[in-house]
Order: structure tokens, then sequence, then C-alpha cells
């Protein structure tokens, strides 16, 4: 740390750490009145596997903010600040730099007290600094003021520009008419963001504006449009140059018209399209090095040297190899003559950064790609079609999907659609037996009484001698065993249709973060690639992705199937592995030994949500495959209370509920207090080792109350879990709901109606009521993939000031356009945001002050919200959660060891030893009765009492923590929210 006498001038660096988060975000907001921006903001448990925001921060931070203040420097004409190297006044200000930090107790040293610093800092604006913090700054003359920040850290503030000086600096010295001043006119919600980029544009590019090239290439997949539409308006705002490249790489040749400069209007309407807007071509010329000479010229004719690539690991293969030999390019179109050296100057390296744009969800590192979800969703509504008329004639049906190197398509729509048998190419099967084993699970299956039988066939499926396994080999193998069978190739109905829910959110925010990385890379960083980890944004090497990719095709044409789907994500080979349990594997050759089988309880709390079905035919399917019995608790705790009615659940009850929506097994809003001895009595009379709920806040809080009845009624120590199901996602600790995808999936088609009816009666307005309860997740979600020009919920206020904000927000927007457009607004309200201002009176006072200049309507999608058949997501999740469910119970169980014979200590889980005391014989008991949760890229079973006790608000009836904050932001960005209200305030003044 630095001594009381140490001032320092000039760029000013120090490290702060504290084990108080109420003060670190105190400390935060005292720079921020200061004049510092934020740059970086880094969370180890978001961040910590992202290597790009990770570099130069400390070990043991938790959380870690550094700010920056460029205050005073050379600003250009317009507006911009100019790099110190290369400004005409070299005494201009370096800055300073603060780096805040959040650490655990056992991290910190135990001097922290002793390790503060005193500090000076350059200021012309001490009379500010004094009238800003009253008494806390103390002015010891006209040249010094002293402050101290919440960590009692010793701020110095003096006009002299060096310690030599005897006459203060008047900081004009420092900048031309149009200061750094202006900044204070942008919204306050995003200077910090602002400024971040500001800077690092000037850093990279001085005094030119950034201009970034976007393109999609390969095959077309649903949610490229949306990720289009994200990098041209992030770039806008962020004041960049945004080109569309038409046609892909054979546009980057063509150069001229192929090449267009995108206004914010021309991405309009873009969300709700099919396809590529733009385009997409392969081009052989540009596999040749003349060829992408001739790109190159045309980028920087056009004065762009970043580009946004959106395609499959070919595309991206070439964009990565167009970046390392930009320079020899460049050199190349300078030595004959077609670009001069001066031209080149600004355009020595080229930015590239990639997004995968992919339905075969074939690239590694990442979860899923752009495109994937849209095509599996095809996969499973034509399937389910499918299957209707199989049972109805007792029918086989053969299916082949897309993916000639991957077999993930293949694999999750048979998890999603209940299949018999999967091919896919990184399992090959036996060339000799393949047919056999077919036979063999399909024959069993009908011994047990289903109707239809479907196997899903990958194009690229093979057996291991590398020969190819087709549909039409498949429908044979299925006839000799007398079963009447169909082939059915869904083609390329499967890249049609507009994009899902999810693929509209994933494109948007993946396009938002390239533009990001554009930004923030420097010549020496590798090309980015964005992809997703569970349920957060991630960056990784564009280089080592492509090549892990390519690892796997090589591993399979060696024979090496096990290093094949080894290097597939872990949910991959999870889910494989839980599709042979629950199907293939039904045979017996998985039965555990009799004392480590359980009777496993299954039941259904709250409201309906999509996907319970298919979870409790999976936990079913596996409990069965493993000698588990699976008990469904019948309507809720209630009927359990009521009637007592518990049925143990076959194969034939739950193997077609795979796409049923609702509960087959009842639910209702009771929760287990409502009788817990009772509900004891029941546990016990049916000698359950576990039980799995499914439900929203009625089922975490009947798991809250089952943990705190162990006391009084021993069986409840048993393992228990909750898979929250609920479209609400107000479950504390998680980020991901059972039931949310197909809600969001039913709301963007509604919305995309809605919006299309808006559009074509010109300059309509319709405001939207979604549910959600207390929790603003689904209409904050909802407004992002939909393009909402306002979203109302219970986290944000609403009130006449606000309501008059989107008032003139409209009203602004209808000017530009003279009624020829279509250009159709909404506006999403949840059901709980107000009291007071409902969806129809927010409506009638937007209608009655808009004066006619555009019409107001209102709808309300209500309980279409929680029905239907789940989405193709939720029954994957639904799969993945529920096996994992019953490994929880298993693993728990077998930490139970009995002492001696004694039966009754397994079912209490205590003993009694020789002084007659209780000892328990499972350690940490209370993390026996948990959550599943998704946090950022983890996937973790959460102890309730800690839930309950630092996570809930009982009171509201959702969790503490507001995970989608970053989706309001993003959303007011893109939308023209955040643009329409700095235009607005401009004209005001």
């Amino acid at each position: 740390m630095i001594s009381e006498d140490n001032n320092c001038y000039g760029v000013a660096f120090r490290s702060i750490a504290t084990v108080d988060q109420t003060l670190f975000q105190k400390t935060i907001k005292f720079y921020h009145s200061l004049g510092f921006q934020t740059i970086k903001h880094y969370d180890t448990f978001k961040n910590g596997q992202n290597s790009l925001l990770s570099n130069g921060t400390s070990v043991d931070s938790l959380n870690e903010v550094w700010l920056e203040a460029f205050k005073l420097s050379e600003i250009d004409n317009t507006g911009f600040r100019v790099p110190q190297q290369e400004a005409t006044n070299k005494n201009q200000s370096q800055g300073a730099l603060i780096k805040i930090r959040y650490v655990s107790t056992d991290m910190l040293p135990s001097n922290l007290s002793e390790q503060t610093f005193s500090t000076t800092y350059f200021s012309v604006e001490l009379d500010s600094i004094v009238k800003k913090f009253g008494d806390a700054a103390k002015k010891v003359n006209d040249s010094l003021v002293i402050l101290k920040d919440p960590m009692n850290n010793i701020l110095s503030f003096t006009n002299f520009i060096n310690p030599l000086d005897n006459v203060p600096t008047d900081g004009k010295f420092f900048m031309e008419a149009t200061s750094a001043e202006n900044s204070d006119n942008e919204p306050a919600e995003d200077k910090a963001s602002i400024a971040a980029t500001n800077l690092l544009r000037q850093t990279l590019s001085g005094q030119r504006k950034k201009k970034i090239a976007v393109m999609t290439s390969g095959g077309d997949s649903p949610g490229m449009n949306a990720a289009v539409r994200a990098i041209v308006r992030t770039g806008i705002h962020y004041g960049c140059d945004v080109y569309a490249v038409y046609e892909g790489y054979e546009g980057l040749l063509r150069g001229g018209q192929y090449l267009k400069k995108m206004a914010w209007e021309d991405v309009r309407g873009w969300l709700s399209e099919g396809g590529t807007l733009i385009g997409t071509a392969r081009s052989m010329d540009f596999r040749q090095r003349w060829g992408r000479k001739q790109a190159a010229g045309n980028l920087i004719s056009e004065g762009i040297d970043a580009l946004i690539v959106c395609g499959g690991d070919g595309s991206l293969t070439g964009a990565d190899l167009f970046r390392s030999e930009w320079p020899s390019l460049v050199s190349e179109l300078v030595s004959d003559g077609t670009l001069t050296e001066k031209q080149v100057e600004p355009y020595k390296n080229l930015t590239i950064v990639g997004l995968v744009g992919s339905i075969d969800n074939d690239m590694s590192g990442t979860d899923s790609t752009i495109g994937a979800y849209s095509s599996l969703e095809r996969i499973c509504e034509m399937v389910d079609y499918i299957d209707a008329t199989a049972k109805s004639h007792s029918r086989a049906f053969v299916v082949e999907v897309m993916g000639r190197h991957c077999g993930w398509l293949a694999l999750m729509a048979g998890i999603a659609t209940g299949a018999d048998y999967i091919f896919i190419p990184e399992r090959a099967v036996s060339h000799q037996n393949w047919q056999l084993e077919l036979q063999e699970v399909c024959k069993r299956h009908k011994s047990k009484g289903r109707r239809n039988i479907t196997v899903i066939v990958a194009e690229g499926a093979l057996d291991d001698e590398l020969n190819p396994i087709t549909a039409d080999m498949v429908k044979d193998a299925l006839v000799e065993l007398g079963l009447d069978t169909r082939c059915t190739i869904l083609g390329h109905v499967q890249r049609g249709g507009t994009a899902v829910a999810h693929d509209r959110w994933l494109a948007t925010l993946q396009g938002v973060d390239a533009v990001k990385a554009v930004l923030e890379n420097t010549p020496e960083t590798p090309s980015p690639l964005i992809g997703i980890l569970e349920n957060k944004i991630i960056r990784m090497p564009l280089v080592e992705s492509v090549k892990l990719t390519g690892a796997v095709a090589e591993a399979i044409e060696n024979k090496d199937f096990d290093k094949a789907i080894s290097l597939r994500d872990t949910e991959f080979i999870e889910l494989y592995e839980n599709f042979l349990s629950t199907t293939i594997k039904d045979d017996g050759t998985e039965l555990l030994p009799v004392t480590e089988r359980l009777n496993v309880g299954i039941v259904h709390v709250g409201a309906p949500s999509a996907a319970l079905n298919a979870a409790t035919r999976s936990a079913a399917l596996y409990c069965l495959s493993h000698g588990h019995k699976p008990y469904a608790i019948l309507n809720g705790f209630a009927g359990l209370i009521q009637t007592g009615k518990v049925k143990e659940l076959n194969w034939l009850d739950v193997e077609n509920w795979h796409n049923m929506g609702g509960s087959e097994i009842g639910t209702n809003r009771c929760v287990a207090a409502e009788d817990l001895g009772t509900i004891a009595y029941y546990f016990q009379k049916n000698k359950l080792d576990g039980l799995i709920i499914l439900g929203g806040f009625e089922g975490f809080k009947s798991l809250k109350q089952l943990r705190d009845g162990r006391a009084e009624y021993p069986i409840f120590n048993i393992p228990m879990a909750l898979i929250p199901s609920t479209i609400s996602n107000n479950v504390p600790g998680t980020e991901y709901s059972l039931g949310v995808d197909t809600c969001l999936n039913a709301l963007v088609k509604y919305t995309d109606d809605i919006k299309q009816s808006a559009s074509a009666t010109r300059r309509r307005v319709f405001v939207i009521e979604v549910h959600g309860g207390h929790s603003g997740y689904i209409a904050t979600y909802i407004g992002l993939v939909s393009g909402a020009v306002s979203v109302y919920t219970p986290e944000t206020q609403i009130n006449l000031a606000s309501i008059r904000e989107d008032l003139d927000l409209l009203t602004e927007n209808f000017s530009h356009d003279q009624g020829e457009n279509r250009n159709g607004k909404i506006l999403i309200r949840n059901e709980e945001a107000s009291s007071v201002y409902s969806t129809d009176l927010i409506g009638d006072i937007i209608a009655e002050q808009s004066k006619g200049k555009f019409g107001v309507r209102t709808a309300i999608p209500g309980h279409v919200q929680q029905g239907g058949s789940p989405s193709s997501k939720d029954r994957v999740v639904a799969s993945r959660y529920a096996v994992k469910c019953v490994k929880f119970l298993e693993e728990w169980n077998k930490r139970n060891q009995l002492r001696g014979e004694n039966v009754d200590s397994k079912v209490l889980r205590f003993t009694f030893n020789s002084q007659g005391e209780k000892v328990p014989t499972v350690i940490h008991e209370d993390e026996s009765a948990a959550v599943i949760c998704v946090n950022g890229s983890k996937v973790t079973f959460k102890p309730i009492t800690d839930l309950w006790d630092k996570e809930t608000n009982v009171e509201l009836r959702k969790g503490e923590k507001v995970h989608w904050t970053e989706y309001t932001q993003i959303s007011e960005m893109l939308s023209g929210r955040s643009r329409l209200r700095a235009e607005i305030a401009a004209e005001s003044q």
C-alpha cells in the first residue's frame, strides 16, 4: 500500500479489498460520484471460466470492479478522447485507475485495517468536490481538498499539475472547446457502459470511427436474423458504423453493393423472420488466396477492419484464416498497386469474432448453437404428429434427422420424443449385430404394451467399421421383426420456420457480446468465439473450439468412438447415458443389489406447468431400470392427506408422457404443512426412501416444511429434492424452471401475431399482460425477444412519470414515419407490476394522451401460457434433472450406512450410542433436502435451509436476487428505448 506522504500524479493505480458486500457497493458508488467509470466487472461465480474477463484480476476476488477516470484530455472534433501518444498536448492527464475487490473473510489479510492508502489526484474542479460532499470534504486551501472514501482511504485533490508547480492549472490547458463534460448528458444508467466502450474504441482506433461488418455463412439457421439485428443495433448504440455483408463470403469477394451500411430501421421486424435476410452462400473463390486478397481490399475500401461471422465450423475456420493472413494480404494489395500505403495504414489488423449458427449444434465448447433448439422443436413437432398415426396403426417409424458429424439432434430428439432407439455418429453400433440389438429392444418394448415404435437416425450414423447406417437399412431390420414400418426423412423442414424463444435470446445476447468483443479485442487477442455454458454467455478461443470440433470427426474416422463422444460437452455425454439407462438398458442389466433399491415418491405441487409429466416419466423409467420402485402421490399433498392414494408406476403407465402437458398424476396448491402428521404416516406406510417434488414456490415451501418437520417426524429424514417447475421462474436460487421455455415459446408466437396486427394497421400499440406473479422474469425475457418498447415488472416502479416517458418515446418513434412503415409497437406488463396501474388503465392513459396519433389496444393471453405440449428444451431439461434427482437420492441413501442390523436406523437416520445419546447416521443431513439449481454455468443441489434463510422473499414468493437485470439493459438498448430517450432529452434542452 502507498504511505501517506506518497503523492501520485499521472496514471494512478490502487487496489483495495473488503469482506463487506454493502461497503463494496458503497465504495463503487463513491468513486462513480467522483467521475470514475466502470471498465470491467468481474464476478468469479459468473465469469470464473472466462479467460478474457478474468485476465488481470486477483485470484482471491469474489467480485472485482475496475474504475477509470479520463476526465481531462485532448478532444477531437467528434467528441472522442485523443490517446496521449497522438495528442498535440503531451501534458494531458493520463487518468487514474482504482480496483475495488470483494473477498471472502478467509482470503483477507489480518492487518486489513492498517492497509489504507493516501494518494493525490489532479482535478480542476475542487469547488465542485466541496459542494458535492459538503462537510465530508476538507478544504485545506484554494489548491487542496482532502476527502475519505467509504473504506477510510485518504484522497487529496489538487489543481497543481505536478508537485513542483506553484500555480494551479486551468482545465482548458488540456481540452479544446467541446470537453468531455458532454458525457453528463448521457442517461445515467448507460454512462458506465458507454464510457467503457468509448475508451476501448479510442484505444483501438484513435480518431477514426469504428466500422464493423457482419455476415452469415454456411447453412442458414433460425435465429441468424436476431443475431444480425443485435449486432447492428449494438454497434450503432456504441457509435460504430455497421455493414451487412450480403450473400456470405461471396459478398465479401464482390464488394460494392454487397457491403451495405445498415441503419437502425433496416433490421426492424427481423426477430420474427426465419432463415437469414442478408443471405448466405459458400464461395469456392474465397478458399483461394487471391479471393481472400480481393475480399481484404473490399473491406479496406469501406474502412472496415472488424468482421463478425455467424456460421458453422467451416465458415469460422475460413474467417480465422482470413485474419491470420490479413497483414500479408494488405502488403500484397500495396505492392501490386491496388491500394496505397496511406490507405492501408489504419487497417493493419483484422478483428474476427465468431458466432455459431448451426442447427447441428456441432461446435465444441458451447452447450447450444444458434438455431439448434428451433430445429429440435421442428423435429419434435413432426415426430409427435407421426406418433399419432403410428399408435393408430401400431406401426414403426424410422425418422432421419440432420447431423452429418454430430448426433446432438438425434439424441435430443430421441429423449424428447420417447424414441425406442437412436443412431448417432459418436457412438457407432456394431456392424455385426446392430440389427439384433435394435430388434431386441423394440421387441421388448412391444411386449410391455407399447403400440408404436420410433427410431431416430442421424444422417451421419454409421457402424464401427464406418459403414453408413441409413433409414432404409433400419426399416429392413424392423420389417424382419414383423413390424409394419415406414420411413420419414424430415430434410430441410428442420431449418424452416421462425426461431424459438431460446434461439432469439441466445442470438441476441451473443450478438451484443460479439460487438463488445470487437471493441475490447487487441491485435494480440486470439479471435473469440461466443458460446454458452448452461445459462451463461462465454467467450472461448475460436481456433481451439474449431480444432476440438474437427477432432471429433477425426476420432470417428479413426474408429475411436470413446474419444469422439468424450469430446462432446458434459451435457451431451450425461444425456446419452440417461437415454441408455431409461430406454436401451431397461432389460435388467443395470439392476442394483436388492439392498440398494429404493422406494421413490414423486409429487406435483402448485399450478401446472409443461414438462411435469416428462420429468416424472424419466424419473420413473430410470428407477425401473435400476430396480427402484417409483410411487406417484396422486393429486399433490392434498390428495395424500385426504385419500392417502399412492400409485406404483410401471413402464406402460409413463412411456407416452414425454409430450403430454399438464399433470397426469394431479397437482394443486396445497402445501405439506396442511397436515404433516398424515403425510408422515403415508410416507412411513409406503416405506419411502426418497422424495422428488416438482413444483414452483408451493413446492419450494413444502420442501422447507418437510425438512423442518424432521425433528417431530423422523420419516422426513429421507433425502428430498425439488425440481423447480413453474412458468413464473420464481423459485429462489435458480435461473431456470421447467415450463418456462414452453411458456416463452407460446408468448413468442402470441406477440409475433400481435405485432403483425399492430404493424398491418399502422401506428398501433398493444399493451400485453403476461403471467409471472411478483417475478418479472417472463415479462423481461419476452420483452427482449419480441422487441418490446417497454416492459413493466414488479421490480421496477410504475408511476405517471414512467408512463409519460413511454408516451413520449412512442410519439417520438412514430414521428419518424408518415404511416407508410410497418411500425407497430408492443409494451409488456407483468400481471403484478402494479396494483393501481392495470393493463387497461395503462392502455387508456396512453390512448388518451396520444391525441389520436396512434391507436392503443390491450391483449391478455391468460392461461394459454400454462398449457400445451412441453417444448423440446423443457422435455430434455426435464429428463436431465429428473435423473440427476434420482441419483441424488441414491447417493444420500448410500451414505446412510446401517448400524448393525438395526433397520430402524436406516429409516430414522439416527441411532443411539452406548451412553444413550442420539448419533446421526449421515453427516450434513440438512444438505439432503435440496433444490436442483442452475446458476450461470453451474448445475448444483442447494440446501433448502440455506436458500430459505439467505435468498428467499417469502412475502413476495420469489428469490431476492434478480438474475435477469442484464436482459432489461439489452432490451432497452436494442428496442431503441435508450436512443430515443437520449433524443428526447436532447430536444428538451
